[in-house]
């Protein structure tokens, strides 16, 4: 190389960054020996800082825009100022650019349950995750806090000590927020603003900020989920009366279809399980009431070795009673029967069963009427 060229490289440098990688936070300018010449241009692009480190010393820190270094007080010492030394100065001088942009779709997420007390729960163990964006708010900060000496800084080694900041910071918004369960859902974007402004304050020490953090789910363990289905079910079954009634009719209609089955004997067994269901509502009555005969067993009848099956015994129907604005029952005819001898069901008490037309009075209905023919009637007036 001749001494033309060796001169030209002296007084021509332009410094400047284009990350193409999209995780890099910050760049150190590769130069051999760290020597910034005199008069070099300096290019700092639109979302980029550019800080100067002179001697082991933050120097100076460049915002967006195109600067000449050629004066007398910035902080670099040229090779040129520096003749007796051969163009090889002792005073050395470090560029590195900080990226300013927001890095948008980091993910978080808690790694054990959190423990809360919810208002109708009780003690409930929580799970949540969500995903945040960051930014260099303060390179010098930021350089002299985090970065050091690092020539390229990328955003893994920051994200997760970001991330146990964002999970310590939200299992205590959580624990004392006392936001039922069931309508954290509903204040998702609230909380996760509320998140966000108490770890500004953590993350600013760092020179950094966070703009945006959503939560995008909060769970449940398996068991509770489970549980809260059951009474989500439960809740859309409305009557357990007729779920029951339903129940039997379709247990009938899957033992019809039974392969290898006769239909006779599955009829046989789906209305033993239809009676076996109206007998266990009227024995959960509040009289313990019990029907008048037993009904031979479904097993006994299917195992049965006569060929022929005899036919079902009829079902005995149930009864709804209403008394001060209130229903009660399934009662069946014996424990009504007992009930008008204690004198707890009268003649003009509102009865119902399913195929009735509305409300009648017990008098009215003649099969209950006759509950009350054993009883003398009134004494004549004297």
């Amino acid at each position: 190389m001749g001494i033309f060229d060796f001169l030209t490289g002296e007084f021509i440098d332009v410094i400047h960054w284009v990350d193409d990688t999209r995780d890099t936070l910050v760049w150190r300018f590769q130069r051999e020996g760290h020597e910034i010449k005199y008069g070099a241009k300096l290019t700092v692009r639109e979302g980029q800082s550019a800080v100067f480190v002179h001697e082991g010393q933050l120097a100076d820190v460049f915002t967006p825009g195109l600067y000449l270094l050629e004066t007398n007080n910035m902080p670099v010492m040229t090779t040129l100022q520096h003749w007796d030394h051969g163009f090889k100065s002792p005073f050395k001088s470090e560029v590195y650019f900080v990226s300013t942009t927001r890095f948008s779709d980091l993910k978080w997420g808690t790694k054990n349950p959190i423990m809360a007390r919810d208002p109708e729960f009780g003690p409930v163990r929580l799970r949540a995750y969500g995903s945040y964006t960051i930014r260099v708010a303060d390179p010098a900060r930021f350089l002299t806090e985090i970065v050091g000496t690092d020539g390229e800084f990328t955003m893994d080694e920051i994200s997760f000590q970001i991330r146990n900041i964002i999970v310590q910071e939200f299992s205590r918004v959580i624990a004392s927020s006392g936001i039922p369960v069931l309508d954290m859902a509903a204040n998702t974007a609230d909380l996760g603003k509320l998140v966000a402004a108490e770890i500004s304050g953590t993350v600013a020490e760092y020179g950094l900020s966070i703009p945006e953090l959503y939560i995008e789910n909060i769970s449940l363990p398996a068991a509770v989920e489970e549980a809260m289905d059951k009474r989500t079910s439960i809740g859309i079954v409305g009557d357990l009366g007729k779920y029951t009634q339903f129940s039997a009719a379709e247990a009938m209609t899957a033992a019809a279809q039974t392969p290898g089955s006769g239909m006779g004997a599955g009829m046989g067994m789906g209305m033993g399980m239809g009676m076996a269901m109206a007998q266990q509502m009227v024995n959960s009555g509040p009289w313990g009431a019990r029907p008048a005969t037993d009904a031979p067993t479904p097993m006994a009848a299917a195992s049965s070795p006569t060929p022929i099956t005899p036919p079902p015994p009829p079902v005995e129907r149930v009864w709804h009673i209403a008394e001060e604005g209130e229903t009660k029952g399934p009662f069946s005819k014996a424990s009504l029967g007992r009930m008008a001898t204690a004198e707890k069901f009268k003649r003009a008490t509102y009865v119902w069963t399913s195929g009735q037309d509305g409300w009648k009075h017990a008098e009215d209905v003649p099969e209950l009427a006759q509950l009350f023919t054993v009883l003398p009637p009134p004494p004549p007036e004297s």
